[in-house]
């Protein structure tokens, strides 16, 4: 699927966070695709210099007003790019993160045997950088705006292989209703957003991962897979005001597969 040609930049003038693009695959990807076509400036960040060469040719594609690095992990480079954001724009509409991670052997082995440090890892990277960012944010919409996440059907159904990230993954959603919650009032909406499987980056650490694309296209009401774009098509709708009474929930965008046994 690509983004629609549209006559009117619905986003003119909105300004928001992209993070997680490791490369043109990426589901952030999407999504920064889909804004900037509608007329959003976006601010772009890339995990470490090894990744910035993958991502830097895409930023400029977007015309990215803010391209920095982050690595949620490293002591205060998430806070360096909200005080970039500040002094540059003073304020923030969207945000999208699109990042998880969790060690070969947290993810590899059964919950039952997870170790603590990959625990931690998982759940820190996976689930409290989305928290801190929501926190970061906040001030930053004064006049109201949409933070998005991703997850992923694994965090309420056991998926052969997903292990800890499943876990990782509830638990992101339980903070996507609990932060809705708690900035609703000041017109901040907070959306948890479950692809179907992609074939990303991310996803090729996950075992027999074809197996599992081939089973969703195969089940699927759509009978096909999801990609990048439908995604960001869908992400931008959301932070318009047409959607400005939906906030809190798991929108699935997987052709269907979740309604199946």
């Amino acid at each position: 699927m690509t983004l629609p040609q549209v006559k009117a930049k619905l986003l003119d003038g909105k300004k928001g966070l992209i993070v997680g693009i490791a490369n043109d695959r990426s589901i952030a990807w999407g999504c920064a695709r889909a804004f900037r076509a509608l007329g959003a400036e976006l601010a772009i960040t890339y995990l470490n210099e090894k990744a910035k060469p993958h991502v830097e040719p895409l930023a400029r594609e977007v015309e990215a007003a803010i391209f920095m690095p982050m690595d949620v992990m490293a002591e205060g480079q998430l806070e360096a790019v909200f005080e970039r954001i500040s002094a540059e724009w003073g304020k923030l509409d969207f945000l999208v993160h699109s990042i998880a991670f969790s060690t070969r052997e947290a993810l590899g082995g059964r919950v039952t045997d997870v170790p603590r440090q990959g625990f931690q890892v998982t759940m820190d990277v996976s689930v409290w950088s989305f928290m801190r960012m929501a926190h970061l944010a906040e001030p930053l919409m004064r006049d109201g705006g949409t933070l998005f996440t991703m997850t992923y059907y694994g965090s309420e159904k056991v998926v052969e292989n997903y292990n800890v990230m499943g876990v990782a993954k509830a638990a992101l959603e339980s903070a996507v209703r609990y932060i809705a919650a708690e900035l609703g009032p000041k017109g901040i909406r907070v959306h948890a957003i479950s692809p179907g499987p992609l074939a990303t980056r991310a996803a090729s650490g996950i075992p027999e991962f074809d197996e599992l694309l081939e089973k969703a296209r195969g089940k699927a009401p759509a009978r096909a897979l999801v990609d990048i774009d439908d995604v960001g098509a869908a992400c931008a709708f959301l932070a318009h005001d047409a959607a400005r009474l939906m906030t809190g929930q798991v929108l699935y965008i997987d052709g269907g597969y979740n309604v199946i046994d």
